[in-house]
């Protein structure tokens, strides 16, 4: 191990921002991690994993520990589900595609989304009518004050909507090494019926008895036409959280607005798309210097180039200002700001 000073963080995050960590150091395994968050000349310390959920704003003067531990592996299975440990560092999306060749079932309708395995449960990934706590089993996480290894249930992640207790009561208190997922074998229950999965699913033929390939490769599809690469055009995937709103609010807004979409999520609570919201506000498409909102989904901010942290930052919130304006609903970010 060792720790380098004056590194660019640029590569380690999806919206490419060109800021330095003071002092930088990328971690292999649990123990060189748990070595690390022993050094006393360090009080403070900054997790990088993937760089997939965070708009970096400044220089890291805390120490960046960079979370590069790998591995995946089948613990048990049986004739309908199988139990997989992955290692934090581990890509999302190739775990995903390792699943779908080893026809493990459960997260196909995640295909596609930035980031590690890690950072899943802490903001609970989901997209398509699925999310990630839907398979999660088990968290393990080191304490940052101690070294010590604590193992989370499924019920002890205290899951919501993009929401997880590492987003709050544990929030900089651990980090996670690995993850343990329940998917299914033989006997898929694929969900097809969120968004445009079905439409297409006929486009292609696969209506009848999709596999779950046929619809990890509608997702594909669908998020590739609407969606930007990262590596081609800086940006963090969804930059804000889909509101729920009361009954109330959104009839409000529907009267004026008839042809709104929205989802049910109660009898007295309503989910409106924020992408929609940014798009009536007249964003869409939107440039502001080299910071800008997608031309093809409102939801996605991007760097065009040289934006720096900042300059998205100040964007997010004059969105967030107008859509405040014109509908009085708080949109709220989904992107850690540092």
């Amino acid at each position: 191990m060792k720790i380098q000073q004056n590194i660019s963080l640029k590569a380690f995050n999806t919206f490419g921002i060109d800021v330095k960590a003071k002092n930088y150091i990328s971690v292999q395994n649990v123990e060189e991690l748990k070595q690390v968050l022993s050094l006393n000349e360090f009080d403070e310390k900054f997790i990088l994993s993937g760089g997939s959920n965070m708009l970096l704003t400044k220089d890291v003067e805390k120490l960046v520990i960079h979370l590069n531990i790998k591995g995946k592996e089948t613990i048990a299975k049986n004739e309908k589900d199988v139990l997989v440990k992955v290692a934090a560092g581990e890509n999302w999306h190739e775990f995903v595609l390792w699943c779908i060749e080893n026809d493990f079932g459960g997260i196909e309708n995640l295909s596609l989304i930035p980031g590690n395995v890690g950072t899943c449960p802490i903001q609970n990934i989901g997209a398509y009518g699925v999310e990630v706590k839907d398979v999660i089993t088990e968290v393990e996480a080191v304490a940052i004050k101690n070294g010590e290894i604590r193992v989370f249930s499924n019920e002890d992640c205290n899951f919501g909507y993009r929401n997880s207790v590492f987003k709050n009561e544990f929030k900089n208190q651990f980090i996670i090494t690995n993850v343990t997922f329940k998917l299914t074998r033989n006997t898929h229950q694929t969900k097809i019926s969120y968004g445009a999965i079905q439409q297409e699913l006929e486009k292609n033929n696969k209506t009848e008895n999709p596999s779950i390939k046929d619809v990890s490769d509608a997702v594909i599809a669908i998020r590739q036409s609407k969606l930007p690469d990262p590596k081609e055009i800086g940006n963090s995937g969804s930059f804000f959280k889909n509101p729920v709103v009361s009954k109330d609010v959104f009839l409000k807004i529907q009267e004026q607005f008839p042809t709104m979409p929205f989802y049910e999520v109660s009898e007295s609570e309503t989910k409106i798309p924020a992408g929609w919201l940014i798009e009536t506000a007249e964003f869409k498409g939107k440039r502001f210097g080299d910071a800008g909102v997608h031309t093809k989904q409102a939801l996605v901010l991007v760097n065009y180039g040289n934006a720096s942290g900042k300059e998205i930052f100040e964007l997010a919130q004059k969105i967030q200002k107008t859509v405040f304006e014109k509908f009085a609903i708080s949109l709220e970010m989904e992107v850690n700001i540092y």
